[in-house]
């Protein structure tokens, strides 16, 4: 593999992970809900799905899910079942519009492995993150001449950029975490998340 295609690699990896979807939203929500911890917190566990399905992809493991039917059916419903449990929970958030007690939950025990929990599941659970990897990687794979450790570098590249630019984010989101924690523009934020949780659940339910 050389510089040259790596670089190409890249660009097209940047462009991936920059547009917007349930990682963003759950890492938003979580960022500020659960300030800067709760948001890397999340921020891992999205890492740590990310390399899992990366992994997959690049040991062959995601072609074997792809091509089997019921597998792939049961990870995509389980993916939307799991991003209307997140939006129901925004939505209610914004509909009750109590956040008095968001310090008292950040502190109670168990709250940091939710939040990874969150972050990883809205990852794992969504196939097309999977499918992203098997469409993209085979690209810049030559048979006979790439080694596993060359698609291995090109699956995690995509993870830590990720990672870097869902903690760009999060430093946005803390700087205005005082105006983002204003309990009308909280109930906004909790709404049009919830709102857009559903929409990624109807559009990957309809596919």
């Amino acid at each position: 593999m050389t510089w040259g295609t790596y670089s190409t690699y890249l660009i097209i990896a940047v462009l991936l992970v920059v547009a917007p979807g349930p990682d963003t939203l759950v890492l938003l929500r979580n960022g500020l809900a659960g300030g800067r911890r709760g948001g890397v917190l999340a921020g891992a566990g999205i890492l740590v799905g990310n390399l899992v399905q990366g992994s997959a992809a690049a040991l062959g493991l995601g072609v074997l899910i792809a091509r089997s039917q019921v597998l792939f059916e049961i990870l995509r419903w389980a993916g939307v079942a799991y991003l209307a449990v997140l939006a129901v929970q925004a939505l209610r958030g914004a509909v009750r519009g109590d956040y008095s007690a968001v310090e008292n939950v950040t502190r109670r025990r168990g709250a940091g492995v939710r939040r990874f929990r969150e972050g990883f599941l809205s990852n794992v659970t969504n196939p097309k993150v999977l499918v992203m990897y098997l469409s993209v990687l085979p690209q810049f794979l030559t048979p006979g001449v790439t080694t596993t450790l060359d698609a291995l570098v090109l699956a995690y590249t995509v993870g830590i950029l990720g990672a870097v630019w869902l903690g760009l984010l999060l430093l946005v989101v803390h700087r205005v975490r005082d105006w983002l924690s204003r309990r009308r523009v909280r109930r906004t934020v909790d709404a049009v998340t919830g709102t857009a949780l559903l929409g990624f659940g109807v559009a990957l339910a309809s596919e």
